[in-house]
């Protein structure tokens, strides 16, 4: 069974960087389109970025666009999230999931993690 967990979140300035990750468990990644997810207090899930499962084709929130880098290493069974210029807007709790079939930032992805805290603050 396939097991995601995100690492990476944490408190940062303005303007500074963090890198999500998302590793994977149970099965390889191989076969699997990513999506990255987040939701603020109050405020519905939303779609941020996905990646096809061979890399090959990525999609971005308008929010994050030119901001937000998605990649991923198979071998590595993990996926990525470099997100630089950080806004206080980007504060949220973000997820990574995991799908077969679907791809996109609206997508019903099969798999989820757990969720990792993304705060940024002066």
């Amino acid at each position: 069974q396939l097991q995601l967990v995100e690492s990476g979140g944490g408190l940062v300035q303005p303007g500074g960087s963090l890198r999500l990750s998302c590793a994977a468990s149970g099965v390889t990644l191989d076969d699997y389109h990513i999506g990255w997810f987040r939701q603020a207090p109050g405020k519905e899930r939303e779609g941020v970025s996905c990646i096809t499962y061979n890399g090959i084709n990525t999609k971005y929130a308008d929010s994050v666009k030119g901001r937000f880098t998605i990649s991923r290493d198979n071998a590595k069974n993990t996926v990525y999230l470099q997100m630089n210029s950080l806004k206080p807007e980007d504060t949220a709790i973000y997820y990574c999931a995991a799908s077969k079939l679907y791809y996109g930032l609206n997508s019903p992805y099969d798999s989820w993690g757990q969720g990792t805290q993304v705060t940024v603050s002066s």
